[in-house]
């Protein structure tokens, strides 16, 4: 692995090293299904209960450091946290109230057997959470909420299609839906573009504020596997085990993908993987 520029802005430093990350996902059959509205919905609520277990680990992280130097400057749960609009979608989906869905056969089942992927996700943000230093965390804030608002309009109109839900409500879309930066109204995908740029801008206050940020020394002996460029490529890894515990062999007749070309330019970066949200950050 090629030692990058640490003089690099980190957010810079993040997008270039975390390219070859973004290949990986591509031969993902379970993030194919997904993009291409092939899933059953209840395979698809199963996914957003796993996607439900990390951001409730993770912002609950988010929390407890809210004003270490390193995740203050892009800490805005108002604006990012997914957790309780992945509740709200898991609940209009399957049609009952918000608060007994953990109860849902399809959620007992996940807990009877939870897959791997998503025990190792919610235990590397744990431990996160628990060490001396929990800058590492920052790497995962960028992976979940810059791919969130790089491909959820995508991915919002293939499930809104898939699943017959009105995209004009927003009912069981929720997740891929943004608040402007400055307001409580809907954020257009030029509203969520300036997400980006200040988050991006909040990350590389962190590098400056925090010195070490890029190479905190976290959980391992080696300092530069230990740095946040390396726990972004660790996100990302944990991301794609998520889709490989989805049940790819439950596809249905395929669904029209939409066409990137048709798509602002903004969407048109990494057209596949901006197309999973979840994992579009470099966009």
């Amino acid at each position: 692995m090629l030692i990058p520029d640490l003089s690099l802005p980190l957010a810079t430093l993040l997008r270039e090293g975390t390219r070859k990350a973004h290949e990986t996902v591509e031969n993902s059959p379970g993030a194919i299904a997904l993009l291409s509205g092939q899933l059953p919905k209840e395979e698809y609520v199963r996914y957003l209960m796993m996607l439900w277990h990390v951001y409730d680990a993770f912002e609950q992280a988010l929390e407890q450091h809210a004003t270490h130097p390193s995740l203050e400057p892009t800490y805005n749960p108002a604006l990012l946290a997914r957790a309780p609009p992945l509740s709200a979608d898991i609940a209009y989906l399957l049609d009952i109230p918000e608060p007994t869905w953990k109860s849902h056969p399809i959620h007992l089942a996940l807990l009877k057997d939870i897959p791997p992927a998503l025990v190792a996700y919610v235990d590397r943000v744990q431990a996160l959470a628990k060490a001396p230093d929990p800058s590492p965390l920052l790497a995962h804030a960028y992976v979940r909420y810059l791919g969130d608002l790089s491909g959820g309009q995508m991915i919002r109109r293939t499930i809104g299609k898939a699943y017959g839900l009105d995209e004009a409500s927003g009912d069981g879309l929720s997740f891929y839906a943004f608040k402007e930066l400055q307001s409580t109204k809907s954020a257009t995908q030029g509203e969520m573009k300036r997400i980006k740029e200040w988050f991006r801008e909040g990350m590389n206050k962190a590098g400056e504020k925090k010195d070490d940020v890029k190479g905190a020394a976290i959980l391992t002996f080696n300092p530069f596997e230990a740095s946040v460029v390396h726990e972004a490529n660790t996100a990302f890894e944990l991301n794609t085990g998520l889709f490989s515990a989805i049940n790819a062999q439950l596809v249905e007749e395929p669904k029209e993908i939409p066409n990137p070309n048709e798509l602002p330019p903004e969407e048109k970066t990494y057209p596949l993987y901006q197309f999973i949200s979840v994992i579009a950050a470099g966009a």
